[in-house]
């Protein structure tokens, strides 16, 4: 009897190693980004096969970044279809926007056609750039928070309370409080 106790007890151990191991960990909180800090850069795919940096915006153009929980779900379908069908009111300022997630590119890829969205949704899989921003969320997705980037590098705005139906309206114009220049 003995025996089969000792047993079960290795049993139940080696099990809830086992299922520890298998359930992803709680992720950590990111930093608090601030107005005026010097944001984050990044390096991630597109859903247009290319990929983006911060870095390459320096010096020449704002950048959005609008970052959303899961491709393929109603609020996030409203949002990407705004930013599509007004994304003309963005480019009349110098900046370029992308809306982001930890999707797979794959998955961003098929959202951006099946929305017939005219700009980039980048993919962060590994979570990394999602974590340095602080929007990954304990569920492990990104929270539904805007990042408005000036041509240093630094944060002029977050907007954390995104309305997804007027998501393009109001980036344009939050865009044009900021002093962002218009386009050419």
């Amino acid at each position: 009897m003995r025996f089969v106790m000792i047993f079960a007890a290795a049993a139940m151990a080696a099990g809830a190693a086992t299922l520890a191991a298998q359930t992803p960990a709680t992720p950590t909180p990111g930093p608090e980004l601030k107005v005026g800090d010097q944001a984050p850069d990044f390096s991630l795919e597109g859903s247009d096969g290319k990929t983006y940096r911060l870095a390459d915006f320096r010096g020449k153009q704002a950048v959005v970044l609008a970052w959303f929980p899961k491709a393929f779900t109603a609020g996030c379908t409203i949002e990407c279809k705004s930013l599509a069908e007004n994304g003309h009111l963005i480019r009349k300022y110098n900046a370029k926007y992308f809306m982001a997630s930890v999707d797979p590119v794959s998955e961003n890829k098929g959202f951006a056609e099946q929305q017939k969205a005219d700009f980039p949704l980048l993919s962060d899989p590994s979570k990394e750039t999602a974590q340095r921003y602080g929007v990954l969320n304990a569920r492990g997705m990104a929270n539904r928070w805007t990042y408005y980037i000036g041509k240093d590098g630094r944060i002029l705005a977050i907007d954390k309370e995104v309305k997804p139906a007027t998501s393009a309206e109001d980036m344009a114009a939050k865009l044009g409080t900021l002093g962002v220049e218009p386009t050419k």
